[in-house]
C-alpha cells in the first residue's frame, strides 16, 4: 500500500501494514517510492502521512481514544 508525505509530496511504500492500521503505534516502516532504484526503509510519522488522493487517515488508525 502507498501513501503520501504531505510534507514533501513523495509517495511511501508501506512495508508494516499492521502498524499503520495501529492506533496505539505513531509510526510505520515503509520507503520511499522514488526513483529506479529500490529505496531503503525508513520510519515515518503518521501525522504526515495521507492517502494519495489527499485523503487524511482514518482517525481510528491515529488515536487510541477515537472512541472515548
Amino acid at each position: 500500500m502507498y501513501l503520501r508525505n504531505k510534507e514533501n509530496g513523495d509517495l511511501v511504500e508501506v512495508l508494516d501494514i499492521s502498524a499503520m492500521v495501529d492506533p496505539c503505534r505513531d509510526e510505520l516502516t515503509g520507503r520511499y517510492h522514488a526513483g529506479e532504484e529500490m529505496q531503503d526503509s525508513a520510519t515515518f510519522r503518521k501525522a504526515v502521512l495521507a492517502f494519495p488522493s489527499g485523503e487524511d487517515l482514518p482517525q481510528c488508525w491515529v488515536d487510541a481514544g477515537y472512541n472515548d
